[in-house]
């Protein structure tokens, strides 16, 4: 979301995207995208060679011979015929194509070859087609039944807010209105944008000037809600200028700025680094570290965390098609989870080109979540806040109820009664009043 949606790099629109003269966070103007982008799913329809036009198969007229008056036979040796008939006349001209070393005319060659060309491209179009089709019906599936009973919010919800909130462009009547927003639903943690991070793993106390105020603000209007520093950076190898977890210096230097958030005041802090690859070791070291400094000081360690393979391996398949692997493991998923108090997967930038097969990948990887998260973590599914029309994102497919209703599906059929369970609102600038509504109807609210 940093540099990309917690889901493709974008740089954080409107007046509370990002704080000024600072690198645009995807949070902050577009979809916590995979800097990458969760955009990732691209294709292009193979094309036709067309076959020869002209004659096909028209087989060359044969020489007539040309008897004289006299009806002389064809075959015989050749001088024209005079008026006695004497011999055969010369064969005339052919108009069609000469024949090949096999004797088959050459408009029967081309025309088999476009035949063929045509042949093989229609079954490609079928071997891309009939899978894609198969796996959104498939999804669209998923999407039916009826959430079970009591598959609502466990109030341990969080809320992604913007810039805005700690540089100065928020005042004490915004709190004031953002308690009256939040008031009787289940949100427990306000992720704030308090970075991004520097390249090198610093970040400047300069980059959250009022987050104190805030800070008390909150724990003044709103008892029991947490504010976490949200920090983030686009992510090497795919951005080389970008972090560089390989590097222990990096990573020092990205515990040192967790030591002076939480020095400010912050409750914990949520890092969103992308795009993240699936297995990176170097990862999991940094946060064994940062989890061990979060314990001792008594704060949360949030992550936002890509999306589950929807089939085994994807991720490798899609990033040796693409060079985004945009996915992560189930099994790494799981290690992470195991790592961190939260973790909010970006369930959102999906492809998806319906709200059918949009809430039906939500269920499915709301199950798949379940399945290697812990007890002891708090797993919260990403609701989209926002609006965005592009290959990975569709306005029209990704709503909030669709979400929210393949969150409670993925629930009910996998573990329904699991406490440590929520959802995750990005982003409090883009939200509209139709996306709070179907929040508090669809999970905050008692039917």
């Amino acid at each position: 979301m940093e540099g990309a949606a917690p889901g493709g790099s974008g740089g954080a629109s409107g007046p509370e995207g990002a704080a000024p003269g600072e690198p645009a966070t995807a949070v902050e103007g577009a979809a916590p995208r995979e800097p990458g982008g969760a955009g990732g799913s691209e294709g292009a329809a193979p094309g036709e060679s067309g076959g020869a036009s002209g004659p096909e198969g028209a087989a060359p007229r044969e020489p007539s011979g040309a008897g004289g008056p006299d009806g002389a036979a064809p075959g015989g040796s050749g001088g024209a015929g005079g008026p006695d008939g004497a011999g055969t006349a010369p064969p005339e001209p052919s108009d069609g194509p000469p024949p090949d070393a096999t004797g088959a005319p050459a408009g029967t060659r081309r025309g088999s070859w476009g035949r063929r060309v045509r042949r093989t491209a229609l079954a490609l179009a079928l071997l891309l087609l009939v899978p894609l089709l198969a796996a959104e019906t498939a999804l669209r599936i998923n999407y039916t039944g009826d959430p079970a009973e009591g598959t609502r919010t466990r109030d341990r919800d969080a809320l992604w807010l913007g810039h805005a909130w700690v540089d100065g462009r928020k005042k004490d009547a915004d709190v004031a209105a953002l308690a009256r927003r939040l008031d009787g639903t289940g949100i427990r943690d306000l992720y704030v944008h308090s970075g991004p991070l520097e390249h090198d793993g610093t970040l400047p106390g300069s980059a959250y000037p009022r987050a104190r105020w805030l800070i008390d603000s909150v724990h003044r209007e709103l008892p029991g809600v947490r504010v976490q520093a949200w920090l983030g950076d686009i992510l090497a190898p795919e951005h080389p200028e970008g972090l560089h977890l390989e590097r222990a210096g990096t990573r020092a230097a990205i515990l040192r700025s967790t030591r002076a958030v939480l020095d400010a005041g912050y409750d914990g802090v949520h890092f969103d680094l992308e795009p993240l690859h699936s297995g990176d070791g170097h990862y999991l070291e940094f946060l064994d570290a940062l989890h061990r400094e979060t314990t001792a000081r008594d704060a949360q360690l949030s992550v936002a965390a890509h999306q589950i393979d929807p089939l085994p391996g994807f991720h490798s398949v899609w990033g040796t098609l693409t060079g985004h692997p945009k996915w992560w493991s189930q099994e790494f998923f799981g290690q992470v989870a195991r790592r961190v108090d939260q973790i909010a997967m970006m369930s959102y930038d999906t492809m998806q080109p319906l709200e059918g097969t949009y809430g039906g990948y939500v269920a499915q990887q709301t199950a798949l979540a379940l399945e290697v998260t812990p007890p002891s973590t708090d797993l919260l599914m990403g609701l989209p806040f926002f609006r965005e029309n592009r290959f990975g994102h569709w306005a029209h497919a990704e709503t909030v109820p669709a979400a929210v209703r393949g969150v409670r599906l993925g629930l009910s059929r996998t573990d329904a009664r699991r406490a440590r369970f929520g959802v995750a609102l990005y982003v409090d600038f883009a939200a509209t009043e139709e996306d709070w509504s179907a929040y508090r109807e669809g999970w905050a609210d008692e039917p």
